[in-house]
């Protein structure tokens, strides 16, 4: 899914957004792309994240990589994505802890 964030008239530029469900031999988690790194993403491909970080939103990990982090394409590798552990479908809630 493609969305575009900000208004077009704003002070700030508009924001392309992209989530995309990504996944290796051993997971599977929503992957948010911005703006050049949108384009990156095509179905089936193969990438590299680097300094990729999780955030939660509405309760749910989501793995992003900032303005500091890297998304490569690289050639197809032989692995087979594990599509029965999908990370973002696990809800979270934030626990204060008072020792």
């Amino acid at each position: 899914m493609v969305m575009q964030k900000g208004h077009p008239d704003g002070p700030q530029p508009r924001q392309m957004l992209a989530g995309s469900l990504v996944g290796d031999e051993t997971r599977m988690i929503i992957f948010t792309a911005r703006n050049d790194k949108v384009n990156l993403l095509k179905d089936g491909s193969t990438i590299i994240l680097r300094n990729a970080k999780i955030d939660i939103f509405k309760g749910s990990m989501w793995l992003v990589v900032d303005k500091w982090g890297r998304v490569e394409v690289t050639d197809l590798t032989n692995f087979t994505v594990k599509d029965d552990n999908n990370l973002s479908l696990i809800e979270y809630e934030l626990v204060n802890v008072v020792e």
